[in-house]
């Protein structure tokens, strides 16, 4: 029995990055001895295990075999009998299978370093067309690795794949998780560009457009390291779809968690407002905030408005490093400003005349608003 720490964690090192997990396959293994060294079992599909001290997953060596269509149509056999080999050529890309043993010894059967070092994804086997999650993986790979590029005949396989409706036997769910994660590396950029390349986005997201200024948005806000809710609402807005109506059907389809569609959907519903937010008066920026929400929810204000500026700053072919999006600090301060109006002691001057506290809370948030404009 012996143990090998497999797949990105080898990857990375070799890349000199951060390792951030260590998966691990064991050869010459059987269930019973693995639980016998106090290992826990936890793999559904096939014998994973868990290190009883550093809770590292511990696979034992396996082959697969293709049994219906999508990604969860697979029959996994492990055995003791499974070599090393046999386990790494069932994995997607060449830079993924590699091994590294207790001595430090990289077990390379399938030529991952060479490609690391000329910076390509490249498929193991044919067998990478029988999962077409694989094709969205690549896709995320290459926004975290802005650098590497698809292997010609690797992009010739996943057009095949793409043609023959692979694609299409994705639940929305992984999906959208794939799509997450990619958006959330680097240069999500990259992630579209290999899914248009490959004819997948035609698919998976037809909506979106590739064209330069829809990319520049979604870098822009990647590298001011914004969270998954404003990139998407920024992605969306870039789409220019009229009122939301568009980008509400891709949340449907994508089964888009609420806060990202929420947050997406009121951008998208608000975005023409807040550019215009330098020229509107008062009355209209607590119009604004109240449509919001802003008073409860001020965090969610707070995001649409960076997600308003990263489509215009991010849209901006050779925008300076010292342009300002004038319009969030604008209406960050008013927020604030329309929040400090004690609205219980409002209600309780009026509280013979209950149906006017609304609009009484209104119009002083209001004049609160026009107050500071006008110091300022």
């Amino acid at each position: 029995m012996r143990s090998y720490v497999v797949g990105g964690a080898v990857r990375d090192a070799l890349l000199g990055l951060p390792v951030q997990d260590h998966d691990h396959v064991v050869v010459g293994a059987t269930p019973e001895q693995m639980l016998a060294l106090g290992f826990r079992a936890v793999g559904k599909d096939f014998p994973v295990f868990l290190h009883p001290r550093t809770h590292e997953e511990y696979a034992l060596a396996r082959t697969e075999r293709k049994t219906a269509p999508g990604y969860h149509g697979f029959s996994f056999h492990a055995a003791p009998d499974v070599t090393l080999e046999q386990d790494l050529i069932r994995r997607d890309l060449t830079i993924n299978a590699m091994a590294q043993g207790d001595d430090g010894v990289i077990v390379d059967p399938y030529g991952g370093r060479a490609d690391l070092e000329s910076r390509l994804f490249r498929h193991v086997s044919a067998a990478f067309a029988e999962d077409p999650v694989r094709i969205l993986r690549i896709a995320r790979f290459a926004a975290r690795l802005p650098a590497f590029s698809v292997a010609s005949e690797t992009n010739q396989l996943m057009r095949q794949m793409v043609d023959q409706g692979e694609v299409d036997a994705l639940v929305p769910e992984r999906v959208w998780q794939e799509l997450a994660r990619g958006l959330m590396e680097r240069t999500p950029s990259r992630m579209f560009a290999v899914l248009r390349d490959c004819g997948a986005l035609a698919r998976i997201l037809p909506e979106l457009g590739t064209g330069e200024p829809t990319m520049r948005v979604i870098d822009y806000a990647a590298s001011h390291a914004q969270r998954l809710e404003i990139r998407f609402a920024a992605l969306m807005l870039a789409l220019g779809q009229g009122q939301g109506q568009g980008i509400g059907a891709v949340c449907k389809r994508l089964k888009v968690p609420n806060e990202c569609r929420d947050l997406a959907l009121m951008t998208a519903r608000e975005h023409a407002t807040i550019n215009a937010a330098p020229t509107l008066d008062a009355e209209a920026i607590v119009t604004l905030i109240e449509r919001c929400d802003g008073i409860r929810k001020p965090e969610r204000f707070a995001q649409m408005l960076v997600a308003a500026e990263c489509e215009v700053l991010g849209g901006m072919a050779h925008a300076s490093p010292d342009t300002v999006f004038i319009q969030r600090p604008l209406l960050l301060q008013a927020l604030e400003v329309a929040r400090a109006v004690n609205a219980g002691e409002i209600a309780a001057r009026c509280a013979d005349r209950k149906d006017q506290i609304a609009r009484a809370v209104h119009l002083a948030r209001v004049q609160a608003v026009e107050n500071t404009r006008f110091q300022a």
